[in-house]
């Protein structure tokens, strides 16, 4: 049977029952808003419509010919098979109609119509009629339109499920981000067709909102089948819970890509030994990026031979039970590896050699028979990567990846960031090389400065060098000894301002300066240091230092005696330390230091003297011994003084080895000079007496020197 709505109520029949009842509650409802009435006599088949009606569908009582076919012609041919279907549910089974659908117009426009009716039978249970109204809800409808339109282009997923978790609504977006059509789950429980929701942030986030009335947002992983991770805003909504979710899991890779790019740039960076950062990638890259891993570096000589050239230095299986497995093979697969393996080929072109399946067959065979065979079959990678580790032009070792069998191929995204990895792990170890080569060379340059000292008669002299540990701070301390043509014993300690291969050059000009002043004639401390400033000047050194200069003498009575007089002077340096044959412990102060040298030419120097006992020691040094960052150097001063009336009574030696061991953090951030001397008369002192190499104290003008004092 087609469709038909009718507006007039026309004469009944004997058959039909009474409906005055019906008919008074439509006139209310018309007469309240406009709604348009229809009667359908079902067994002379007349359809008659009131004037809202017609009005409603655009035609007259002289234009419609109140049947079913007139009706029919004027609803939306989409919408007609479904409004007949349920016109005949109302009239079979003597129940309600309810329907909306869309209504023709004269000038082609359309108009959106609800209908509500019901169907009346006579004593014999048969429909004899069906009553009801229509009413024009374009409105409403073309809201919904919109708000529909709104939810199904939304770049976000949209899912509603009723106060029973039923899923009432999905829009396209949340179609494809479940990779399923919503007539599979629309009508649906949630917890049914996605268990992995079940006991999860999922179910935690939806409840929250529904049980709070509160939109909850969260972010939170699911299993299979879809392996995603979602950003979820659950929003109650209708005695359910409206949920909106987008797939974040390139982003969560990214910031994955990003947390370990970072990690891997601090290890790197955080410490000096860039072959033991290198070591632990392979505990970084594993599981984020491989299922095991083995890091290999290439040394500074190189030979030609491969299996000379590399070494495995770290290694990594996500599986401990395998990691011993992994342990041996990484011992054995570079002796056992052929001409033309991976490996090599990674080396020689610099680029990544990448496998995605079979790999260990087609590894097994770049090995010569033996164990290295028999691991890789045990470990059965399915694929694998070789990454070379490239800095400057030149390869410094290799990463290579496995994936093991079920867990696919290494993907593109992952070759790309372990090859991001290995860029910064080859630049770092090139970075370390080249440290070394500088380091090297500003430490030899330092040292080929340091002579050794004199071995006066009566003087023990020790002498220390380390230098910093990075080579950026190596260069510009030194320590200097020497005897003057009487014989009298010169120690000099002295620190150029700057480091680096500069200020050693820089420093051998001033020590050599220095040495060739205070060496050829018997000039004091303080006139050394006068004449050096005015050659520096002269000879436009451009440089600045901080020194201290001590002389050693005797005269014959003191050398009787057993005692020495030091003389010093001391152009901004760090005072030396004098520890007295009772173990006490003080500085050589003598006022404040005086200008750094190389400052001004005419600075004036001060002198200052004491007289010490035999067995004394006397201890010169360089800043970086006492000064730490973030410490004043006053209590750096204060340890040295303590450590060394704590060693007071050692061997020299011994002394100068403990106070670096003690006084120096493991990476020194600056290089030391240290010297140290033990006065002690002869083992039989000498008559006093004039000669050539003995001066008497009261000649004038005449140094107060004994041959060999120290």
């Amino acid at each position: 049977m087609d469709a038909c709505e009718t507006g007039a109520v026309p004469d009944r029949s004997p058959a039909v029952p009474d409906a005055q009842g019906e008919l008074l509650d439509l006139d209310l409802a018309r007469a309240a808003a406009g709604i348009g009435t229809f009667d359908w006599d079902l067994v002379t088949g007349r359809l008659v419509w009131d004037d809202r009606l017609l009005e409603l569908f655009d035609l007259t009582p002289a234009t419609f010919d109140q049947t079913i076919e007139g009706f029919n012609a004027r609803v939306h041919p989409d919408d007609l098979a479904h409004v007949s279907a349920l016109l005949d549910s109302a009239i079979a089974t003597c129940g309600d109609y309810d329907a909306e659908y869309r209504v023709l117009r004269t000038d082609g426009s359309s108009r959106w119509v609800a209908a509500r009716g019901r169907a009346l039978c006579d004593q014999a249970g048969v429909a004899v009629r069906l009553l009801g109204a229509a009413w024009d809800v374009t409105d409403r409808r073309e809201a919904q339109d919109r708000i529909a339109g709104a939810l199904e282009g939304m770049a976000v997923g949209y899912l509603v499920m009723d106060a029973d978790w039923r899923i009432t609504y999905v829009n396209a977006q949340a179609e494809q981000a479940l990779e399923s059509p919503r007539t599979e789950l629309v009508g649906g429980v949630i917890w049914d067709l996605f268990p992995g929701t079940v006991g999860t942030d999922f179910e935690a986030g939806y409840r929250q909102a529904r049980d709070t009335g509160q939109p909850v947002t969260f972010d939170a992983w699911y299993p299979e089948p879809l392996n995603a991770w979602y950003e979820v805003r659950a929003t109650p909504e209708g005695g359910g819970v409206a949920i909106y979710f987008i797939d974040v899991t390139q982003r969560y890779r990214v910031q994955q890509r990003n947390d370990l790019l970072a990690q891997v740039t601090g290890e790197l960076t955080g410490t000096l030994d860039a072959e033991e950062a290198v070591a632990r990638l392979a505990d970084l890259v594993v599981p984020a990026l491989a299922d095991w891993c083995i890091v290999t570096l290439v040394g500074d000589e190189r030979h030609g031979n491969i299996r000379r050239d590399l070494r495995d230095v770290g290694f990594a299986h996500a599986d401990p039970q395998l990691q011993a497995a992994v342990a041996e093979y990484a011992q054995v697969r570079i002796p056992a590896l052929l001409d033309g393996s991976f490996v090599e080929r990674a080396m020689t072109s610099g680029r990544p050699v990448v496998l995605q399946r079979d790999a260990a067959a087609r590894i097994s065979a770049v090995f010569t028979p033996g164990r290295a065979q028999e691991l890789i079959g045990e470990l059965a990678p399915d694929a694998f990567a070789v990454l070379p580790l490239r800095g400057r032009g030149r390869t410094a070792g290799l990463l290579t990846l496995f994936r093991g069998p079920g867990h696919g191929g290494i993907s593109a995204e992952d070759v790309a960031t372990a090859a991001e990895i290995a860029a910064r792990a080859g630049l770092a170890l090139d970075n370390a090389r080249l440290y070394r080569e500088q380091r090297g060379l500003a430490e030899g340059l330092q040292r080929s400065l340091l002579t050794p000292p004199p071995e006066p008669d009566h003087a023990q002299v020790v002498v220390r060098y380390v230098p910093a540990a990075e080579a950026a701070q190596v260069g510009g301390d030194w320590y200097d000894a020497f005897l003057q043509p009487e014989g009298a014993t010169v120690l000099v300690i002295g620190d150029v301002v700057g480091h680096d291969t500069q200020a050693a050059a820089a420093m051998g000009q001033i020590r050599t300066i220095v040495r060739t002043l205070g060496a050829q004639a018997t000039h004091g401390p303080a006139e050394i240091l006068r004449r050096a400033d005015t050659v520096m000047e002269t000879l436009m050194v451009g440089t600045v230092a901080t020194v201290a200069v001590a002389r050693l003498e005797q005269t014959p009575e003191e050398e009787l005696r057993g005692v020495t007089r030091v003389r010093w002077t001391n152009a901004g340096h760090p005072p030396p330390f004098a520890i007295h044959p009772d173990g006490s412990v003080h500085p050589l102060l003598g006022g404040q230091p005086d200008l750094l040298l190389g400052v001004r030419p005419d600075t004036s120097r001060q002198e200052h003297e004491v007289t010490l006992d035999r067995d004394s020691v006397v201890v010169l040094y360089t800043d970086g011994l006492v000064e730490r960052r973030g410490q004043d150097l006053d209590a750096g001063l204060q340890r040295l003084q303590e450590t060394l009336e704590e060693l007071a009574g050692r061997d020299l030696d011994e002394l100068c080895d403990e106070l670096l061991t003690r006084l120096l953090p493991g990476n020194a951030d600056d290089d030391v000079a240290l010297i140290a001397v033990r006065l002690h008369p002869q083992h039989e002192p000498r008559p006093v007496e004039a000669g050539p190499n003995v001066v008497p104290p009261n000649v004038p003008d005449a140094p107060d020197v004994i041959p060999g004092a120290g």
